[in-house]
C-alpha cells in the first residue's frame, strides 16, 4: 500500500513514510492509494476475533510494511492499559439503539483508541526506515488529545513530545490531566486563543523550512499525533468495523445489515475513520455529523459553504470548539474523485479568505447527514437518557444524542444506530451535574457528587488529580510558538 498527498497525487510514501513525517511536505495530507475491501471472508474471520486481533487484521490491509505479527504485538501492548479486556465496549440503550463507548483507556476519551497504538508505529517505521534522528511530536489540542499523547508517549525513547492547548478552553479536568504530567520527555503550554490559534501555529511550525532546518541540526524530525498523522488516523478505523461485527454476534443484526453511526466531532477525523471504514465496504446507511454551536461542518454539509469567518462559542463541549476542520481535507480529496488541484485551490482560498464552497451533493456522498445541538440541547440530552435509560453521559456524546433525536423524529429513520461515545462524563464532570440538576464549583466536589448520584464509578486517574502537583504551567501568546518550541528542544 502506498500513500499520497490530498495536494499533490504525483508524490509516493510507503506507510512508513507517512506515519514519520506525519504530513506532507507541500501541507497536504496522507492518504491511502487505495482501500481494502471487507469481503465476505474477511468479514468471517473478523467476527471471530478479540478487538486486538481486529485492529491488527485491519492495520496490516493498509500498514503493509509491517507483519500481522507485529501489529498484534502493537495493539496488544496498547490495549492491555485499558480497564477491561474490551476497549470499547457496545453498550445497549434500547431496541435499535447502542452506545459506542471508546473512553476506557488512561486518559478516559477517545484519543486513547489510536494515541496508545501510535508511539508503537512510529517506534517501528523509524526502525523499518533505518532512521536515527530524535522525534519530536508536537500536538495542538481541543483537550483530549494532548493529554491522550501526552501518555502515549510519556519516557518513550527517541521521542519528545510538546502540547498546546487554549489556556482557556479546556475543562479544569482536562487542563489538570495535561499540567500534571509527568515524563522526562513531555512538554506542555497554554496559548492565549482557541484551538483554531493552536493548530494553525503548529500547522505554520511543520511548513517552516527554517524552523525545520534549526530542529534538525538539533538532530530532532517533527511528527504529529493529531489526527492529520495516517498513524493516528488508521487505528480509528478499526473501531467502526469492530462495533459492526459485535452487533452480529450479539444477534443485533445480521451480516450485511445496514447501520448508522452517530458522531461527535470537531476536526473530523473521528467519522473520517468511519467514513474510510465505509469505501471499505462496512454496511453503513447514515453517518449522522453532530456538532455544537461552533456549528460549521453543519452548515457545511447543508450548503456547500465552509465559512470560519463567525462566531467562535466556548461550550460545554469544549473538544469539539473547532472552527478548521482538518480532516475535512481528505473528505474532499475522496469525494471529488481524488482532484488534488481542486483541493490545493479551495485550501488556498481558505488561508486567503477564510471560506470556499463546493456542491454539498458531491461531498455528502450520499451517506453523509449533520446537525448541532446548543447548550439547552445537551442538557436535556444528559438528563433524560439518564432518567429514561439510566445512561450518564459526557457532554460531546449529548451532542450526539441530542442531534439523534432531532434525526430521527424529522425522517423516521428506524436503522440500528450506533451513538459514538467519546468522553467519560467525569471529564467533565461539573457540566455533567448541572444537566442533571446538581451545582457545584469545584471540581473535585463535583466528582464526589456525581458519582452519589449516578452510581458511577469514576476512574482513578481522574480522581487522583487533585494529589497532583501542576508542572507545566507556561501560557504563551500564539506568535511565542514557534520560539517555545525551541525552548523545549534546548533543554534537552
Amino acid at each position: 500500500m502506498k500513500y499520497t498527498s490530498t495536494r499533490d497525487t504525483s508524490k509516493e510514501f510507503s506507510a512508513s513514510e507517512a506515519i514519520v513525517k506525519g504530513i506532507s511536505d507541500d501541507g497536504g495530507l496522507f492518504v491511502p492509494s487505495s482501500f481494502p475491501h471487507l469481503d465476505g471472508s474477511l468479514m468471517d474471520s473478523l467476527l471471530k476475533m478479540d478487538y486486538q486481533e481486529r485492529t491488527a487484521k485491519i492495520l496490516s490491509l493498509y500498514l503493509d510494511d509491517f507483519t500481522f505479527e507485529e501489529l498484534l504485538d502493537f495493539t496488544n501492548a496498547a490495549y492491555s492499559r485499558f480497564d477491561s479486556d474490551d476497549p470499547c465496549p457496545v453498550v445497549k440503550i434500547e431496541d435499535g439503539l447502542f452506545m459506542l463507548e471508546l473512553w476506557h483507556g488512561p486518559t478516559c476519551a477517545f484519543k486513547d483508541m489510536a494515541l496508545t497504538l501510535l508511539p508503537y508505529l512510529i517506534v517501528g517505521a523509524k526502525r523499518k526506515l533505518a532512521r536515527e534522528d530524535k522525534t519530536l511530536v508536537l500536538v495542538a489540542t481541543s483537550g483530549d488529545t494532548g493529554k491522550a499523547a501526552l501518555e502515549g508517549f510519556k519516557d518513550v525513547e527517541g521521542t519528545e513530545v510538546i502540547v498546546f492547548y487554549p489556556s482557556d478552553g479546556v475543562s479544569g479536568i482536562q487542563r489538570l490531566q495535561m499540567v500534571t504530567q509527568e515524563g522526562k520527555n513531555v512538554h506542555v503550554a497554554g496559548i492565549k486563543g482557541n484551538f483554531d490559534d493552536a493548530q494553525s501555529a503548529v500547522k505554520r511550525i511543520f511548513n517552516d523550512r527554517e524552523m525545520n532546518e534549526r530542529l534538525a541540526e538539533a538532530g530532532y524530525k517533527m511528527s504529529s499525533a493529531n489526527s492529520i498523522n495516517w498513524g493516528r488516523l488508521a487505528p480509528q478505523i478499526a473501531y467502526y468495523i469492530s462495533s459492526y461485527c459485535d452487533l452480529v454476534n450479539g444477534g443485533e443484526i445480521e451480516l450485511g445489515d445496514s447501520i448508522n453511526f452517530v458522531v461527535p466531532t470537531g476536526n473530523f477525523g473521528n467519522v473520517l475513520a468511519g467514513y474510510y471504514a465505509y469505501k471499505m465496504g462496512l454496511p453503513v446507511n447514515k453517518f449522522i455529523i453532530a456538532s455544537n454551536a461552533n456549528n460549521v461542518l453543519t452548515d457545511f454539509f447543508h450548503t456547500g459553504r465552509y465559512d470560519v469567518n463567525r462566531k467562535f462559542y466556548k461550550t460545554s463541549s469544549p473538544s469539539m470548539d473547532i472552527l478548521i476542520s482538518s480532516n475535512l481535507e481528505r473528505l474532499i480529496f475522496e469525494t471529488s474523485g481524488r482532484d488534488d488541484a481542486l483541493v490545493r485551490r479551495l485550501y488556498a482560498e481558505l488561508a486567503e479568505k477564510g471560506e470556499f464552497e463546493i456542491n454539498p451533493e458531491i461531498i455528502r456522498d450520499g451517506v453523509f447527514e449533520a446537525g448541532w445541538a446548543d447548550e439547552d440541547d445537551v442538557k436535556d440530552a444528559i438528563f433524560t437518557f439518564f432518567d429514561l435509560d439510566d445512561y450518564v453521559m459526557d457532554t460531546h456524546t449529548a451532542v450526539a444524542a441530542s442531534v439523534y433525536n432531532d434525526y430521527s423524529c424529522e425522517t423516521e429513520d428506524d436503522t440500528p444506530t450506533v451513538i459514538v461515545s467519546t468522553a467519560n462524563p467525569y471529564k467533565f464532570t461539573k457540566s455533567v451535574l448541572n444537566a442533571l440538576g446538581g451545582r457545584e464549583s469545584d471540581a473535585f466536589k463535583a466528582l464526589a457528587k456525581l458519582q452519589t448520584l449516578t452510581a458511577l464509578e469514576c476512574p482513578e486517574s481522574l480522581s487522583n488529580l487533585i494529589y497532583k502537583p501542576e508542572i507545566h504551567t507556561s501560557v504563551v501568546d500564539r506568535t511565542e510558538v514557534g520560539d517555545t518550541v525551541l525552548k523545549f528542544v534546548q533543554k534537552n
